[in-house]
Formats: structure tokens, C-alpha cells, sequence
């Protein structure tokens, strides 16, 4: 065997490792992206469309008035409202400063036999912080008061 044809043959092993590592990042991307593009929804959505228990999304709304209830040790559970439905969830840990009632939060975590359980809570203390998807789904149930209409 020449030397050409052995520099041949390792081109071709280089080629095909990296094809190879080409497509197990692609399929490793991919399966991180199922997790953690985390859908948003809406409580109306939820409560018309339950996501299957196993699928991880987020849900965004305002905390019902009347609805925190702080449980032994971390435990808290609320509602989630657009106006249009009302979503119970629980959470286990500690809730940022800003959460209250009728303030915006946005949950992340999973549908689980009609509550909402949430691995982490963000809190929005008004509306220049709420995500886009929070402000359609309450416009859309038209509860969403601009900050800014009749200034």
C-alpha cells in the first residue's frame, strides 16, 4: 500500500467521523429543543386542550385574587387566570419578590391531573416586563388594560 492511498484512507475516516458527528449533535439539538422550547400557553388553552402530563410548557396569566395559598414548608399554590379560565397550580420553592395577586407571572413545569406543576415561577410586576404571549392571551379574553391608553 502506497503512501497516497493511506492519506486517501484517512481523508475518508476524517469525512466520516465528522459526518458521523454531525448528525449526533443534530439529533442531540434536537432532543434538547423538545424540552426547552417550552410552548407557551394560555389557561384557556389548557383547560380546552390538556398538554399530556409528560410534556414540559409554559403557562402565563395573573395570579387570581383570593387564590395563594401558602402550604407547610414551600409549598404554594395559586391560580392562573387570563379572565377566560382559571388554571390551579402548585409550587414548590420560593416565589420572587414581585408575585402577588392579580400581578402577570409566567410558569414553567407540567399539566398533571388538572394542576398546573411548576418547577419555576417568574414574576411580572407590570406590563413593560410581561411577555408578548401573556398580553395576547389576556387581550384576546379582553382583560389586558393598557398602561399607557388615555395618558
Amino acid at each position: 500500500m502506497g503512501l497516497k492511498s493511506l492519506k486517501k484512507q484517512r481523508r475518508i475516516q476524517v469525512v466520516a467521523l465528522a459526518a458521523v458527528a454531525l448528525v449526533v449533535s443534530t439529533a442531540l439539538i434536537g432532543y434538547a429543543m423538545r424540552d426547552g422550547i417550552n410552548f407557551f400557553r394560555s389557561p384557556s388553552q389548557v383547560v380546552e386542550a390538556p398538554p399530556s402530563p409528560n410534556e414540559t410548557f409554559r403557562i402565563g396569566g395573573l395570579v387570581e385574587e383570593g387564590s395563594l395559598v401558602r402550604g407547610q414548608g414551600h409549598e404554594i399554590s395559586f391560580s392562573v387566570t387570563d379572565g377566560g379560565a382559571s388554571v390551579p397550580v402548585v409550587f414548590e420553592g420560593v416565589l420572587p419578590d414581585l408575585f402577588d395577586e392579580n400581578q402577570g407571572m409566567v410558569g414553567t413545569g407540567r399539566y398533571v391531573d388538572g394542576v398546573f406543576r411548576a418547577s419555576e415561577i417568574l414574576a411580572k410586576h407590570d406590563e413593560t416586563y410581561m411577555p408578548k404571549e401573556v398580553i395576547d392571551a389576556l387581550k384576546e379574553q379582553g382583560v389586558y388594560e393598557d398602561p399607557n391608553a388615555g395618558s
